[in-house]
């Protein structure tokens, strides 16, 4: 049975892996004022940074429009079961649009099997569980033992992320004003994680790049004890030296078995900024 995993733009994918993989990335619309680009496809990070440099206004994102999830599916053989990881349903509606197309196209396909998972995180979060799920499928796993699994690890996902600014999340209404403003008035600089819900919480005020960046590998110790046998995904905004130093760091303290530095595509660079980085790896069993 040939399973065929998609993503939405929400994910930043290590490059060549959905070619290697045959992964379908639908992806989210980015709203400049000359026009709507569809992130990564029409606008690559690159020319997002150019025209963001040039805009005078945080750009608008949308979701992929239950139509364009309806042809995505479509476009797969009848007989290949599709499991779809969204980005979190409490930060976009790429999640609720996609089961609007999944059951349009069941009403006219009955017999299709399509999973759809809202992931609780983003950016290389998915990464994380996307790598698990392909692990599952080459040890040729059947399809609902993976999508079980894959349930499984979003609750087990840590996603922790600290960022050069909070500004974009500010202006992009994903982040409360007051706990902004302190942060940009003091340096002081957030600490921040997905919550259980898939929201953004703040879990620390740090002083300085520097030590938040130091209490950002030393988080990683609430949640396990090891990293030993796991995989580490890191997404970075424009900032790779600094995200390969990190994950040296992290390497030392935690012995990962296998880690992916990504770059951040233009949907969440718009809201992290330059400078950001995000982590993401399963915690410990409870």
């Amino acid at each position: 049975m040939s399973i065929q995993f998609m993503v939405d733009g929400g994910a930043d994918l290590p490059q060549g892996f959905s070619e290697k993989f045959n992964i379908k990335v639908i992806p989210l619309n980015i709203h400049f004022d000359d026009g709507v680009y569809k992130a990564g496809v029409e606008l690559s990070t690159k020319q997002y940074y150019e025209k963001f440099l040039e805009s005078e206004e945080i750009p608008k994102t949308s979701a992929p429009s239950p139509n364009d999830f309806y042809e995505a599916f479509k476009e797969v053989d009848p007989t290949s079961p599709i499991l779809l990881l969204s980005l979190t349903k409490n930060l976009s509606a790429t999640y609720q649009n996609a089961t609007i197309g999944r059951d349009m196209l069941l009403d006219e396909e009955p017999e299709r099997e399509i999973e759809i998972i809202n992931t609780k995180t983003a950016s290389c979060g998915i990464t994380l569980l996307l790598n698990e799920a392909i692990k599952m499928k080459i040890k040729s796993e059947e399809f609902q033992k993976i999508v079980t699994e894959t349930k499984q690890n979003v609750e087990k996902t840590v996603t922790l992320f600290s960022l050069k600014t909070v500004e974009n999340l500010i202006k992009g209404g994903r982040l409360d004003k007051f706990r902004g403003t302190i942060a940009k008035t003091l340096n002081i600089k957030l600490l921040m994680k997905a919550s259980d819900e898939g929201e953004i919480d703040v879990t620390e005020k740090v002083r300085g790049e520097k030590k938040a960046l130091r209490r950002l590998v030393e988080q990683i110790g609430d949640y396990t004890k090891t990293l030993d046998g796991k995989t580490i995904t890191m997404s970075q905004s424009n900032c790779e030296s600094k995200a390969k130093k990190v994950l040296s760091q992290i390497k030392e303290h935690y012995n990962h078995n296998e880690d992916y530095i990504v770059e951040m595509g233009p949907l969440i660079a718009n809201y992290a900024g330059e400078g950001g980085l995000v982590i993401s790896f399963l915690e410990d069993e409870k």
